[in-house]
């Protein structure tokens, strides 16, 4: 009996040159109708499905493949001596390949202007319905997905057949191609039409692997499409701290705006600082913690040139992050052999939702997306600040939104002087924010500060007067909120409330 192949393909990759590799090995080619024109434009013999069927396509093409003669011949049992009387009687031929990639679903939602119409008529019905029965039957049959695979499967094929390892590895990934086909319809009809969310789907493939993940006996991976976002072209392989570093330090400096340079160690700014250029930037931010900043994470918001590349070569620093490279700046950069260099190839800011594992399921929250509204900040002293003061309050503002809770910044000029990251106490983070700006030669007088959440007690704000700062940005919202407000009115500073809190855990 003639062994037969089903291919039914929206992409058409390689789709000729796999046809004639499976006519070589003794195949006769069933295809459905745009593929088998495809096919037999190209000189390749190939038998429609509704000559297969002896029913033709309906309904512009909604309706081809779904005949007991098609799937008859997908999942018979060809060890079944009832499937096998049954099949003869019924007139019904085994296929034994079923190469099937799905309409373009998620292409086509992320077209702009497109209409549900035409997103509705790319979700695939046969398709999916062929590949999960090809996989079901996979003792008996070979499922192709993808146009990557073809190429390996006839070089097996060649040599002599195909092993049941081989289908089995194919069904796996067949189910997985249905399953994150079906994600992405269940996601898009639930968040267009759904008024709550009944369930979280995640199905996201395989990037890349990592040497290891926090700790070396830590296994690790990417998943999804993280390098359409960087292009990672010198340097060390990227490791998980590298990735989570990364992706704060763009957050911040993604939200400081033009010209803004960050430095993130262990996941907190070490320094911060918005300047004339990039240049400006990085020596402003590198000023308010030095030492911190080795080995750190520096990320920029404009073009790195000759000029910025040769203050970064100064100090050992785990990765340099930039939209845009000078040809000079890069030839100094790629003297430091292991250091990596990113370049950022689009916006990270979105509305995914963050997901943290716990046991037993998902904690899912909104990302910490909302803008100050500056109209709606509340000056709730006697004293106002200035617009110079006004306009640092904001910057601190912003970094202590990027900054591990409980978080206390000190800024001038829009560069931070000091900050206090992590601490089970706020008023031990003020602490150690002017310990560092001390420690490195920064004068905190005429200052201001950023808390990422209210002062539960007077003490926090003391110690922030005591450090030198005129000028308190915190959300408010305690019950002894007056207790404070009357603590910054007796030393004379001013102080706004934004009624929102940035917790960052």
């Amino acid at each position: 009996m003639k062994k037969s192949a089903l291919l039914s393909v929206s992409d058409k990759t390689n789709i000729e040159n796999f046809a004639k590799g499976l006519i070589s090995n003794g195949y006769s080619i069933l295809a459905t109708g745009n593929t088998a024109k495809l096919l037999s434009s190209n000189g390749i013999e190939v038998t429609e499905i509704s000559s297969l069927t002896g029913f033709p396509e309906i309904f512009s093409g909604r309706v081809k493949t779904l005949h007991p003669k098609v799937f008859g011949g997908i999942l018979f049992r060809r060890d079944n001596k009832d499937d096998l009387k049954q099949a003869e009687l019924n007139d019904i031929m085994p296929i034994d390949i079923v190469c099937v990639n799905l309409y373009p679903f998620r292409q086509t939602t992320l077209k702009e202007g497109v209409s549900i119409e035409e997103i509705i008529e790319n979700i695939d019905i046969g398709g999916p319905s062929l590949i999960r029965a090809a996989a079901k039957n996979h003792k008996f049959v070979s499922v192709l997905t993808n146009s990557d695979q073809y190429e390996s499967f006839l070089s097996e094929l060649n040599k002599g057949g195909i092993s049941d390892i081989t289908n089995r590895k194919l069904a796996v990934q067949a189910y997985s191609h249905t399953a994150e086909y079906d994600t992405y319809i269940a996601n898009f009809f639930e968040e267009k039409f759904a008024q709550d969310s009944t369930h979280i789907r995640i199905n996201y493939p395989k990037a890349s692997g990592l040497r290891y993940g926090e700790n070396p006996h830590q296994k690790a991976e990417i998943y999804g499409d993280f390098y359409s976002y960087f292009d990672v072209f010198h340097g060390k392989e990227l490791s998980y701290n590298n990735i989570l570093d990364l992706v704060s330090a763009i957050e911040l400096v993604e939200e400081l705006g033009k010209n803004s340079c960050t430095i993130i160690k262990h996941n907190n700014p070490a320094g911060a600082a918005a300047g004339n250029d990039s240049l400006d930037a990085y020596l402003k931010a590198l000023k308010s913690d030095p030492v911190s900043a080795f080995g750190g994470i520096v990320a920029f918001t404009s073009g790195v040139d000759a000029k910025v590349a040769a203050e970064l070569n100064k100090i050992f620093l785990e990765i340099v992050v930039a939209p845009s490279y000078s040809d000079e700046a890069l030839e100094l950069l790629k003297k430091k052999k292991d250091r990596r260099l990113l370049k950022q190839l689009k916006k990270i800011s979105g509305t995914e939702k963050i997901i943290k594992t716990i046991p037993g399921g998902l904690l899912v929250q909104d990302t910490d997306s909302i803008t100050l509204n500056n109209k709606e900040l509340k000056i709730v002293t006697d004293k106002k600040p200035s617009d110079k003061e006004m306009s640092d309050l904001l910057f601190a503002w912003t970094i202590a939104k990027h900054t591990k809770s409980n978080a206390i910044v000190f800024a001038k000029e829009k560069a931070t002087l000091g900050v206090g990251a992590g601490q089970m106490s706020r008023l031990d983070s003020a602490k150690i924010a002017f310990m560092k700006s001390k420690e490195h030669g920064l004068n905190l007088q005429d200052s201001v500060a950023a808390s990422d959440a209210f002062f539960p007690f007077a003490d926090g704000l003391l110690e922030i007067i005591k450090c030198g700062a005129t000028s308190v940005i915190q959300p408010g919202g305690s019950v002894r909120d007056s207790e404070v407000i009357e603590a910054a009115n007796k030393n004379s500073i001013s102080m706004v409330f934004t009624g929102i809190r940035h917790f960052k855990h």
